[in-house]
């Protein structure tokens, strides 16, 4: 029997797109790989020249005037020690996020706080020349009072959304910087088009330029809400999704689907990975990693086939960090 080419293709194609469809996580393995500190939180994960690095807080406990930034190194995932500790004389120092510059130089960007100030925030950025070993002074970036959560870099310029850190949430507002070397923000969007409240993101940039958001939210019914704009970035288009989320980090797999890895809260407070539908808004819970309580905050990095991801978490004696590994089989 002759049949169409055309046929022929869609029968090959359409078992396919059912393997992909079909792919699910796999906990490969998951350790502990930092504890030195009363409470270790905050993570971020970079692999670098070879090497890995891990920056996180440490401090006493969540909210503490002795908040540093550590980084931590390794060359196999495996073992793991210290490589530089930033501090700040009077700020407590929080959520580092490591990147690689256009440069080549190694970027922190992470906020000071100061609980008793009228603006009690600020944020910074670093610059490390020898691999993450000695770091600058701190670089002031964005506006006081602003946070700017992480440094998305795409086509040589980083991007970040700021909330504004008012005592009362329901008056924070968002403004969305872009930069051309991770030290001079300015202001693209003066204040974003959302609902106030809303606090810690990822942004996404898709292969045609494209941008998506993911936003947490601490006030009504406290649902995650999802954005999407196009180039040059200055409007977005938002849409609320059906989870409360803490500590988004978004990935896009090798297959092109959307993973998040959050602090999801309905059912029990855990660190959990969740495919993202980014034209229903949804997040699908898909692998729970071992977490509890005190928990999120991950850092994703996709290799050898593996999504590598550091976060931490309580669900062990105190705030630990830790390393999992996830393969899509």
């Amino acid at each position: 029997m002759n049949v169409p080419i055309r046929t022929i293709a869609l029968l090959v194609f359409l078992p396919l797109c059912s393997a992909v469809a079909e792919t699910t996580p796999k906990l490969v393995s998951v350790q502990r790989i930092w504890d030195k500190a009363t409470h270790n939180a905050f993570t971020d994960l970079l692999f670098h020249k070879g090497k890995w690095l891990c920056v996180f807080r440490e401090g006493s406990k969540h909210v503490s005037p002795d908040g540093s930034l550590r980084v931590i190194t390794s060359e196999d995932g495996e073992n793991w020690e210290s490589l530089a500790l930033v501090t700040h004389s009077i700020e407590d120092l929080r959520d580092a996020k490591i990147s690689v510059a256009p440069d080549g130089k190694l970027m922190l960007n992470g906020a000071g706080m100061q609980a008793e100030k009228p603006i009690r925030y600020h944020s910074f950025s670093w610059f490390s020349e020898d691999d993450g070993k000695t770091w600058s002074e701190e670089n002031p970036i964005g506006d006081p009072g602003f946070w700017l959560w992480r440094a998305q870099w795409h086509n040589g310029k980083a991007y970040s959304m700021g909330y504004r850190t008012d005592r009362d949430r329901d008056q924070r507002i968002v403004r969305f910087y872009q930069s051309d070397n991770g030290k001079n923000y300015e202001a693209l969007i003066d204040t974003v088009n959302l609902p106030h409240g809303a606090g810690e993101d990822s942004i996404l940039f898709n292969k045609d330029g494209s941008a998506l958001c993911l936003f947490r939210y601490e006030t009504g019914n406290k649902l995650a809400y999802l954005g999407k704009s196009k180039a040059p970035y200055d409007q977005w288009t938002w849409k609320q999704m059906n989870e409360r989320i803490g500590g988004p980090n978004m990935i896009r797999l090798p297959d092109g689907r959307i993973l998040a890895v959050t602090r999801l809260l309905k059912g029990g407070t855990r660190t959990s990975l969740s495919w993202v539908d980014p034209q229903k808004a949804t997040l699908t819970e898909c692998l729970k990693l071992p977490s509890g309580g005190d928990t999120s905050y991950p850092g994703l990095v996709w290799k050898d086939d593996i999504l590598w991801i550091s976060y931490y978490s309580s669900h062990e004696e105190k705030t630990c960090i830790y390393l999992a590994k996830v393969r899509f089989e």
